[in-house]
């Protein structure tokens, strides 16, 4: 099945529905497996101006490959257990599969609601039941670690001293902590999109569980954390002749870079995305209002900024006593 086939068909079911003819919903048998119904839906997509995320992308070509060449009307409860079952072999967590299962069902109600498909989304709902009761499916454990300062300082030292490091990762880990950014946010920010006046930078398509699309933040550039991130980007700079993004570089490769930096130095269970957690946990140690963070942090739920709120005694003797002195 090729793409450029799917997405002929869709033209030619869509003349059909132009003209006022009925749509068949017997699909031939070469365009008739979930991969065809994956093409379509990214067809879809791309027609509208909604470009892909890198973690769908990545999503729907694990799913491609996985349960691709199966019919879409042979996809019923027990095919989807077993293909999480298999995923849980393959060292794939509950969050992870949990994800697969919900862009499974995305891409059958696609193709039911656009394009009149006669499919079972159903049988996901089902199957998710089951997958539930197994423990293949679930949450992500919220993490709750910090790095404590000595360790953010053996990393910066460990990637300044590392000549054959290529992205400048010392500056990335001061960066992640002052602005509190994910680090595929950190990655996509643009020189265009800095307003040097404001001194904020605007994140485009932001993640928001309830809005996937168009939902761009400015950010302020603020110095609250022990790292400024205005300075930061002035280094940046300073540094570089690129005129697109303002860090050019692959977040799973920065990612890749931290966790071989903690090996070596003997950090044990720290992620770059902990450098998001401890950049906010310092904003409210600085004394902002939850209100205040969100607007640096980009949580639409308020609620969720409350696990970032480890906020030790001292902390809060010292918040006390400068508020007092102010």
């Amino acid at each position: 099945m090729r793409r450029k086939d799917a997405e002929e068909w869709a033209l030619k079911m869509e003349r059909r529905v132009d003209r006022g003819e009925s749509v068949s919903k017997n699909i031939p048998d070469d365009l008739s497996t979930f991969s065809h119904l994956i093409d379509l839906h990214i067809a879809d997509m791309l027609e509208v101006g909604k470009a892909l995320r890198r973690s769908k992308t990545y999503t729907l070509e694990k799913l491609k490959e996985k349960i691709g060449t199966v019919r879409f009307d042979l996809l019923d409860r027990e095919r989807i257990i077993q293909f999480a079952r298999e995923r849980r072999a393959e060292g794939a967590g509950p969050p992870t599969i949990s994800a697969d299962i919900s862009y499974i069902k995305t891409i059958l109600i696609h193709a039911s609601a656009v394009h009149g498909i006669s499919v079972s989304p159903e049988q996901v709902d089902l199957a998710r039941v089951a997958l539930k009761r197994l423990g293949l499916v679930g949450k992500a454990q919220e993490r709750d670690r910090r790095p404590t300062q000595e360790e953010i300082d053996q990393l910066i030292a460990y990637f300044d001293s590392n000549s054959r490091q290529k992205s400048p990762m010392s500056r990335l880990v001061k960066f992640a902590v002052a602005t509190a950014m994910r680090q595929s946010e950190i990655c996509s920010i643009e020189w265009p999109d800095m307003d040097e006046r404001r001194r904020t930078v605007t994140v485009r398509d932001r993640k928001d569980p309830r809005n996937k699309d168009g939902n761009d933040q400015r950010v302020p550039l603020v110095d609250l954390t022990g790292y400024d991130a205005w300075e930061l980007l002035m280094e940046q700079r300073r540094s570089t002749t690129n005129k697109g993004r303002i860090f050019p570089y692959n977040p799973r490769s920065i990612g890749t870079a931290f966790h071989r930096a903690c090996m070596e130095l003997g950090i044990e269970d720290l992620h770059f995305h902990d450098l998001r957690h401890e950049g906010t946990s310092r904003l409210f140690e600085a004394g902002l209002q939850i209100e205040q963070v969100a607007l640096v942090t980009g949580h639409k739920d308020w609620k969720m900024l409350k696990r970032y709120t480890h906020l030790s005694p001292d902390t809060i003797v010292r918040i006390a006593r400068d508020r007092k002195l102010g």
